[in-house]
């Protein structure tokens, strides 16, 4: 992943300048997800390096890759959730929609479910744990475009719930209208951005959804 054109060292952490100004200083966020959370991709580099140093916010980062939002496995989401320090204080949690779960075709589950076992009960426990728990605001965000319709039926899924606010970036299409050169750039694959897709392209993006938020 080191010799990716997007992973070239001109986008590393390390040449991100701060925003002196940011509405987001200061603040401290969780961000709990999976490989794109972690930055896979991107040598362990993800939007959430890129916008706590821009925005000059501390974090906490709990991404594994892999994992899924359904607690079918010993690192799924919730697992890891609970493992989450409850007297720590956030002012923002950040939640990734896991493509794992549409690439593994976990059970769906109908709006009202409340099964952790499947996508719908998982999201609903995940939003309820962190209101009791930490009572600040919570999002999630979706990968950019790709061609998956389970994945795209989760989309619709959180939207459906009508109580979680949702960075949609799946779902824009002008967000998802970049040519072909800086798709190259940006992702390593359908699913993974790269350093400067982080940087470039998802950080701006999520970082305007939380300015106005």
């Amino acid at each position: 992943m080191d010799q990716l054109p997007g992973n070239a060292s001109e986008f590393a952490l390390e040449q991100v300048e701060p925003i002196e100004q940011s509405p987001l200083k200061g603040k401290h966020i969780a961000f709990l997800g999976s490989s794109v959370t972690y930055g896979y991709a991107a040598l362990g580099t993800s939007f959430v390096e890129y916008l706590c140093k821009r925005n000059q916010c501390s974090y906490l980062k709990e991404a594994v890759n892999g994992t899924t939002l359904v607690d079918s496995r010993p690192n799924s989401y919730i697992h890891r959730l609970r493992n989450i320090d409850p007297n720590q204080k956030f002012d923002l949690f950040i939640c990734q929609l896991s493509t794992n779960d549409a690439t593994t075709k976990q059970p769906f589950g109908n709006v009202d479910d409340t099964d952790i076992n499947t996508i719908t009960g998982a999201i609903r426990y995940i939003y309820n744990y962190v209101k009791k728990h930490w009572g600040c605001p919570f999002v999630m965000y979706s990968n950019p475009y790709y061609d998956d319709p389970y994945y795209q039926k989760m989309v619709s899924r959180v939207k459906e719930l009508g109580y979680i606010h949702l960075i949609d970036m799946y779902s824009d299409a002008d967000f998802n209208n970049i040519s072909k050169d800086e798709r190259a750039l940006f992702m390593a694959d359908p699913i993974h951005p790269t350093r400067s897709g982080y940087l470039k392209w998802v950080t701006p993006y999520i970082e305007g959804f939380l300015y106005r938020f």
